[in-house]
């Protein structure tokens, strides 16, 4: 685990797989997994990938900030970087796998393979999924199969583990694919994968949307009208969106002080990353800080 004065915990995969065979994956019953890192229930970051299905269990997990019932049946996605804590309110038990990425390093020449798939790119609402009838029976087949070559250590396991994962996102995502009304265009779908992955790495220093259009040689006119008929929003929006996803990630880090989040966001001034905040969330930095700390 790290800590320092700028981030909540982050655990990295040896906290929760010390004495694992292999170092970039840990996989096992969910029940398990708890037992050993039963602090997972405060707010925290990891610096993997997460998925859990589970089988059985109640209560809530809250995702950056979205709340979701734990139900039998539900799995849910995470990647390295997003805030989140577990209530539960019963016995629980499922499925968890925790990936580095590096485990595809020498399987899949494209290193951004995985961001093609909407359930590991980090938008909560991408990434949680009721499972039923045979998409749950082909999960729980692929968990059980990764679950077992974890425990194995020979030169085709790894492989065989980045093997049954693909598969798994693929047959997760085939189901959810099939279920959508609308089907976004292939060059729309791209265009918009690739704005919001600018967005993530340019938010603090880029606020127009003009400026990311002229990195994706569109006009801001089409950027905008992508993003309101296949997001539901502008692109404007969609960058303030990921601004106060960040500084609410933040907040929920006692230590920092709100200049000092304003700091790191890149805004002028401690008031005018607080009227901003408050324009957008309906409430100050303060009030959103305190209510966390009674919600989370």
């Amino acid at each position: 685990m790290k800590r320092s004065k700028d981030i909540i915990p982050v655990y990295d995969l040896c906290s929760v797989n010390p004495s694992g065979i292999h170092h970039e994956i840990s996989a096992g019953p969910f029940a398990s997994f708890l037992k050993i890192r039963d602090k997972l229930i405060v707010p925290h970051r990891h610096a993997y990938y997460h998925v859990i299905l589970f089988t059985k269990g109640g209560g809530t997990m809250t995702l950056d900030f979205e709340r979701y019932e734990i139900l039998p049946g539900r799995i849910y996605f995470m990647i390295p970087g997003q805030v989140h804590c577990w209530d539960f309110s019963e016995d629980r038990d499922g499925y968890a796998v925790n990936f580095s990425e590096n485990i595809f390093s020498t399987f899949i020449s494209d290193p951004g393979y995985l961001e093609q798939f909407p359930l590991l790119r980090g938008n909560p609402k991408d990434s949680v999924f009721d499972l039923k009838g045979v998409s749950k029976a082909e999960a729980e087949y692929f968990f059980n199969l990764i679950n077992n070559e974890a425990g194995k250590k020979d030169k085709f396991s790894l492989d065989q583990i980045c093997f049954h994962l693909v598969s798994l996102f693929i047959s997760i995502s085939r189901h959810e694919s099939s279920t959508l009304k609308k089907q976004i265009p292939e060059q729309n779908n791209s265009i918009l994968f690739h704005f919001r992955k600018l967005v993530n790495g340019h938010f603090r220093e880029k606020r127009l949307p003009k400026e990311y259009a002229a990195m994706l040689y569109i006009t801001p006119h089409k950027l905008n009208t992508i993003c309101t008929e296949q997001a539901g929003g502008s692109a404007g929006e969609i960058i303030r969106a990921r601004i106060i996803l960040e500084s609410k990630r933040l907040l929920v880090n006692a230590d920092l002080s709100i200049s000092e989040i304003a700091y790191q966001l890149n805004f002028s001034d401690n008031s005018y990353f607080s009227k901003f905040f408050k324009k957008y969330t309906a409430m100050t930095p303060d009030e959103f800080r305190k209510l966390s700390a009674i919600s989370l």
